[in-house]
């Protein structure tokens, strides 16, 4: 058990290292990854479940104590990451599926290394956690209804089909995982350690299932899919930040808000596309799992060393 847990540690810490490495192998190995695809909404449902048994009832009292922080924060991942997602891909005339990809990244809960994330830029795990959580309990009505009204009008969306995939594949594990927590709590903590060791390994799969379903594709508009990617992860990451400080939620609050803004649950977003679409709409979410996880423990880095309180301090001189 021990042995596990320490290579649940290592496996945590070079999340983002591990997911290139999914990329790498989906690239060098399209055939047998690419057979791996059907498989992508379990995993998903899998590393869902784990989330579930993370929660608590304590990681919902922060509805209570600051609910305008976790509406403004819910309200900006439900509006400014869509809208970003459509407008990038417009922008940079992407083939329309790619855009369906774009918005279906655009329009799902916040990841779930988000938390995780926050917490190493010292920022608010409690908002960040109960963001995550309110947004993933929204997902079944927010993302059908967005993906309908920004790419409905150019592809054929069935928003009823992406209801039931998200209750199949987000909500239910979800409650499942939560109930079980609840039932046998004492077997839930001591297995808590393990579960990086099966969300990363779980996300490396997706990835390099979904890229070796794309390899062409990849090597062909991998780069221009890439910047697509990078500006809709770095906007969503800035404006998620000036959200968190016009509104005046505070520095620690405002870089829980940045991060769940621009993270999102990437994962989702493929298991959608490849369902009910194509594997070429999995590639922004494919792609979304390797840079976010990059530049979010990037920025995590920067503002570690900058604790809120100082950053607080000096909120004024900056104005």
């Amino acid at each position: 058990m021990r042995a596990l847990v320490r290579v649940a540690e290592v496996v945590g810490r070079w999340f983002g290292l591990l997911v290139v490495g999914g990329l790498v192998l989906g690239l060098l190995l399209p055939g047998p990854t690419a057979s791996l695809a059907p498989q992508v909404p379990l995993l998903l449902g899998v590393i869902m479940f784990g989330m579930g048994l993370t929660l608590r009832p304590a990681d919902f009292a922060v509805l209570g104590r600051r609910p305008r922080a976790v509406l403004v924060g819910v309200l900006a991942q439900y509006t400014v990451m869509p809208l970003l997602g459509w407008a990038v891909a417009r922008a940079l005339d992407l083939d329309p599926l790619l855009v369906v990809g774009m918005v279906l990244v655009g329009a799902s809960p916040g990841g779930t290394a988000s938390n995780v994330v926050v917490h190493l830029a010292r920022g608010d795990v409690a908002l960040s956690v109960a963001m995550t959580t309110v947004s993933t309990l929204l997902a079944p009505v927010l993302t059908p209804l967005l993906v309908l009204w920004l790419v409905g009008s150019t592809l054929d969306v069935q928003a009823s089909s992406l209801v039931v995939s998200i209750l199949q594949v987000v909500l239910l594990p979800v409650l499942a995982g939560a109930l079980v927590r609840r039932l046998a709590p004492r077997v839930v903590e001591r297995a808590l350690p393990l579960l990086p060791l099966v969300s990363v390994l779980g996300i490396v799969v997706v990835v390099a299932a979904v890229v070796g379903a794309n390899a062409d594709a990849v090597r062909s508009a991998g780069l221009l899919v890439l910047l697509a990617v990078v500006l809709h992860n770095l906007l969503g990451l800035a404006l998620g930040r000036l959200v968190g400080r016009v509104t005046g939620v505070g520095e620690a609050a405002s870089r829980a808000v940045s991060i769940e803004v621009g993270m999102q649950n990437s994962g989702l977003a493929a298991a959608l596309a490849t369902a009910h679409f194509a594997p070429l709409a999995a590639l922004p979410a494919a792609l979304f799992s390797v840079w976010h996880n990059l530049s979010g423990s990037t920025l995590a880095s920067f503002w570690a060393r900058r604790p809120p309180e100082r950053a607080q301090v000096a909120a004024p001189a900056e104005g």
